[in-house]
This record gives C-alpha cells, structure tokens and sequence, in this order.
C-alpha cells in the first residue's frame, strides 16, 4: 500500500489552501484587535485576550457540536447522498438557535466571574465588556460556522475563502474606526473591537446564503426540501459530534481558566501571554485550515471505502504541516525578540513584558512541531468517527494540566515560566498520544468504519 501519493499532495493542497487563509483571516482579525489595544496600553492588551478566550469557551461546546458538520457533509456527499448534506446545515441552525437560553446564562455567569479571578482592577471592567458584546454576537458565530463547515465538507472551500477574506476587509477597519472614534464614528475603545466583530460575523452569514441559495446550488443539493428537523441526520449529528463538542468545551474550558489562572500572576504576565498567543496564531490558526481540510477529505474517503487515499491524505497533510510550523518555528526562535517589541507600548511595564514574553516565545518554538501533529491526526481520527476517543485523550490530558497548574501558580506560587512550560508539556504529550493512536490503525478496521457509516 502507497501512502505518499504526489496526486493526493496536490488534491488536499488544492482543498486546505483556501481555508489555510480563511483561517488566516481569523487570525489576522485578532492579531490586528489586539495590536490596537497595545495602542492604548498594556491592560487593553490584557483584557483583550481574557475577554476573548472567555468568549470562545462559552460559544465552545456548541462551536465544537456544529463543526462536526464538516465530517458529516463529506461523508454524505462521499456517499452520494446530497440531500443529506443540505439537512446538516438545517440541523446545525436548529441547534444554534437551542442553544441561545443557555448561551445567556453563560454569559451572564461568566461576565460576574471576572472579579473574583485576583485580575488587577483596572483589567476587569474592560474584560466583561469585550467579552459581553462578544457574546451579543454569539448566534452569528454559530450560524456562520455551519454555512462554513458546510462548504468545506462538499470540497467548495473557495467560498469559505472569499467570505472570510471579504469579512476581514470589513472587519479591521470597521474596528478600528469604532476603537479610535475615525470618520466621524464614536470612539468605543475596547467596545468598538468587539462590534467591529460582531458586525462582520453578521455580514458573512449574509455572503455566504448567496453562494448557498444560488439557483444551480439549490437545484443540485435540495435545498427547499432541507428546511426541516431530520431525526436521522439530528441523531448521528449528536452521536458523531457530541463527543466532538465535550473536547472541544471541556479542553477550552481548562485553557480559559488556566489563562486567567496566569493573569492572576499580574497585568505584566497577562500582556505578555497575550503577545505570545498571538504569534501562535500565525503558527496555529493557518494549520487549522488544513486540520479541516484533512478531516474533510478522510470523512469523503472513508464514506467511499477507499482506505489507501485516506492513508495517502495522512502523509500529505504530515508534510504540509511539519514543513510550514518547522520553519516558522525557527524564525520565532530567532527573532523572537524583535516580534515581542511590534506590541510595544509607551508605558513603563513593556520592558518586563519584553523579557518574559521572550523567553515564553521558546516555550512556543518548542510545542509548534506538536501541534502540526496533533492537528493532522485529530483532523483524520475526527474524519473517521473516532472522536470518543479523541474527547477522552485530550480531555484527561487537559485536566491533568489544569490540576497542575492549580499547585503551580495557587499553591506552590513559582515562577510564571514553570506554569508555561507545564502547559508545553501536556502540547507535546497529546501530540504523542494522537501519533499512536493514528498509527496503531485500529480506527481504520472495516466493521467499525462501517459502524460509523451506519450510526
């Protein structure tokens, strides 16, 4: 059996590439966020990155739940069953539009917890508002992600590509007329990042129903006979994704108050965790779009029977991704100094910011290698259906960290670099816990891929 295949390269190539920069998009969307607040000082940069984080894990569960639509589409359409992949998106709004009550209770619960987190005072007011008007867009982010996640499942991920550029174009420099008050509109701070967002999110739901409502679309994938509840296609949604959704709630659950855990350490700490996350955006978030893409593709060729292609998509997207985080990874390394000092602020903390975060920046040069692993093994074991164990691996592995975080920084109170490079640790062993799992192959026997199929 070949599992290098120059032809399968060029296929997830031609399919990740879109959704590496519709994720890049993302990731400058952030980038730019936080960079402005760094134009204001050092506790905007701060509260920018809790209010953020929290904001991701209350909409996580259901971000999670959804996404696995990806896997769905591609399996219904590897099948040739396009209705079904129509009806995903159906079910994905029904659930979006469930989870609103909860939503606000979450949201409600998490903007009080801000006070009680030992964050300096001058920090939490700018949180709780980022993060509120974060969360009066949660619906968007929900609904967007299902049109997305549809898309990328059906191999269409130009779309997704378009849509998110065309939304970043919007988003940065509406954002940064509401943070500095430009054009005559009101200077919000901190607020008008977070409306720049929501209002973008709400412009792409928009691009993205004329792609899908389009006549030759509609006609092609039964879109008027999708607008309904389908027990069947619901039932597997929530079996499939559900276990998919828990990861993804309980891991960034575990980050989140791991990060405001950190920030209790001081704003000088919180800044510069701040700055170093958002390189590894430009580490992280691109490799995203080929995470998906390599799920797609597995979902696709498992639904089609054709293990030696799904075998081939593996050692494509290990290639892809070792090779782009290897090199950034020796850049960081290099220059790290010099991306600490581009968030630069004019107050007299930046100095103990540009040597921690420096030194947090090998942290990451460390653990970049680990997440191109754990992406394109997670991406092929979720293609495949194997999320139970997936959840069950990192969940554990993510708790063990929180609990020792907890004695680090609470109890034993050691030195800041301690508690990173714990968190490097647990990247390195999920890393190595999803390599054996992919390799000893037992998610790849027939009557259990069937299984899958059947659920």
């Amino acid at each position: 059996m070949h599992y290098l295949s120059l032809t399968t390269l060029r296929e997830l190539f031609r399919l990740s590439l879109p959704m590496v920069i519709s994720q890049g998009a993302f990731a400058v969307m952030v980038f730019t966020d936080r960079w402005f607040m760094s134009q204001i000082d050092s506790v905007h940069i701060a509260a920018a990155m809790g209010g953020g984080v929290a904001s991701f894990f209350c909409l996580s569960l259901f971000i999670g739940l959804i996404s696995y639509g990806n896997a769905l589409v591609a399996q219904y359409y590897g099948a040739g069953m396009y209705p079904r992949c129509t009806r995903v998106v159906s079910q994905g709004v029904i659930i979006a539009t469930a989870s609103l009550p909860l939503l606000a209770v979450t949201a409600y619960g998490m903007g009080q917890a801000f006070s009680h987190l030992g964050h300096d005072p001058r920090q939490v007011p700018l949180e709780r508002i980022y993060f509120y008007t974060l969360m009066g867009g949660g619906f968007f982010h929900l609904v967007k992600a299902s049109l997305a996640t549809y898309f990328v499942g059906i191999g269409r991920t130009r779309v997704v590509m378009a849509v998110d550029v065309a939304g970043i174009c919007i988003n940065v420099p509406l954002s940064w007329m509401l943070i500095f008050g430009k054009f005559g509109l009101p200077e919000l701070g901190i607020v008008g990042a977070a409306t720049g967002t929501v209002v973008a999110q709400f412009i792409t739901i928009l691009l993205f129903l004329c792609f899908y409502l389009a006549r030759e679309h509609r006609h092609q994938f039964s879109v008027g006979e999708s607008l309904v509840f389908d027990r069947g296609v619901m039932r597997r949604y929530l079996r499939l994704g559900v276990p998919s959704a828990l990861e993804s709630f309980m891991n960034n659950g575990t980050f989140n108050v791991f990060l405001l855990l950190f920030q209790g350490y001081g704003v000088v700490q919180g800044a510069s965790m701040a700055i170093v996350f958002n390189w590894d955006m430009v580490s992280f978030v691109p490799m995203m779009g080929l995470n998906i893409g390599v799920m797609s593709l597995i979902g696709r060729f498992v639904g089609a029977g054709d293990m030696t292609r799904a075998n081939q998509v593996i050692a494509s997207g290990f290639i892809l991704a070792l090779g782009y985080s290897g090199t950034l990874a020796v850049l960081f390394l290099l220059f790290r100094v010099e991306l600490v000092d581009v968030f630069a602020t004019d107050d007299a903390q930046f100095a103990e910011i540009r040597v921690l975060a420096s030194a947090m920046m090998i942290g990451l040069t460390t653990y970049m290698m680990a997440d191109a692993v754990l992406l394109i093994a997670g991406g092929a074991l979720r293609g495949a259906g194997d999320t139970r164990w997936v959840m069950w691996t990192s969940t554990t592995l993510h708790w063990a960290m929180l609990l020792a975080q907890y004695f680090v920084i609470i109890v034993w109170e050691l030195d800041p670099l301690v508690s990173w490079w714990v968190f490097v640790a647990m990247l390195l062993a999920i890393a190595a816990c999803y390599w054996v799992r992919l390799y000893r192959g037992r998610w790849r026997q027939p009557e259990r891929l069937a299984r899958v199929m059947q659920e």
